[in-house]
Order: C-alpha cells, then sequence, then structure tokens
C-alpha cells in the first residue's frame, strides 16, 4: 500500500487478537494480512444501565442501582477490504444457528503507520456488512461498512507503550 494511502487508512480489523501482541518488528507483517483497513471506528463503549430508587424519608438524594451491562455495537466505515474473510464472516453468521463468533482486535495506527492503541473484542459477531458503492463519476476506493456486535472489549496499549519493542 502506498504511504498516502495507508495514511488515510487508520483503523484495521484483525480476526486473530493475539496480532495485537506481537514484537514491533512483526508488526508490518500482521497489518499485512489484516483482511480490511478503515478510515473511521466508533463504538469502541460500553453501557450500565442503571435505574433510580427513592428511599422514602430520604429527600436529599436518589438511589442509582445497575441493572445491566451492554456493549457497543463497534462500527467500522470507509474502508477497504483486502481479503473476502470479513465478507464471509458475515455470511457465516447467516448459515450458523448462533451465528460465526470470532474474538479479534481493531488496530489504530499514527500517522507513521505505527500501531499506538489496540482494542481486543471477544464473541464478536459481524451483525452488519455494507458492500462498496460505486460511482462511474468517482476514482475514490471503495467504500465499506462492517459494525461488529460483541460481549466484551477490552483497551490495550500498542506494543511501543507496553515495552514490547
Amino acid at each position: 500500500m502506498s504511504d498516502d494511502i495507508q495514511n488515510a487508512y487508520r483503523f484495521m480489523v484483525l480476526l486473530d487478537p493475539t496480532d495485537a501482541f506481537i514484537p514491533r518488528e512483526l508488526i508490518t507483517l500482521a497489518l499485512e494480512r489484516a483482511p480490511g483497513s478503515f478510515q473511521s471506528c466508533t463504538g469502541l463503549g460500553a453501557e450500565l444501565e442503571v435505574t433510580t430508587y427513592a428511599e422514602g424519608g430520604r429527600n436529599d438524594y436518589v438511589h442509582q442501582l445497575p441493572v445491566r451491562h451492554s456493549w457497543n455495537r463497534i462500527v467500522l466505515s470507509r474502508g477497504i477490504a483486502r481479503d473476502p474473510v470479513l465478507f464471509a464472516w458475515y455470511e457465516a453468521g447467516l448459515f450458523g444457528s448462533l451465528g460465526a463468533r470470532r474474538d479479534g482486535a481493531i488496530v489504530m495506527l499514527n500517522p507513521a503507520g505505527i500501531p499506538t492503541m489496540f482494542w481486543t473484542f471477544s464473541r464478536g459477531l459481524a451483525a452488519r456488512y455494507s458492500g462498496p458503492e460505486f460511482r462511474a463519476t468517482q476514482d475514490g476506493l471503495a467504500i465499506e461498512q462492517l459494525e461488529i456486535a460483541h460481549e466484551g472489549l477490552k483497551s490495550v496499549p500498542g506494543p511501543a507503550l507496553a515495552g514490547v519493542v
């Protein structure tokens, strides 16, 4: 990939979360086998549902009680797929009774193309896949969107920050 294109695509999806822990000298090799690169990534978060309980005789506050925890869907957009494995992952979920669950990682690259942050997700499902939009009047790269529903997210510092060099 040329430097201009690589700088435009700063988020990569890996379907092998152990790639987030490889030594720095092997990072380039791992990123070359990443099935897709994206310009935008949202949904790296979670939410705790809270219910209020007003205790009789307590007028200075209302109790905030936790109910359940949920993870946001990770939405990767404006990307390119280097390999059909991302669509195959989505397609496998169509035919399996429980879907095709995969652990994986989202890698954030700095402008020099060096990974700076990783988010690993567990038991992810390719919940939505939007194929490319081609227009005869534009010569840009294909636009893809991948939405991942998952059951857990962890933030991991990049190899340079974790001392794995």
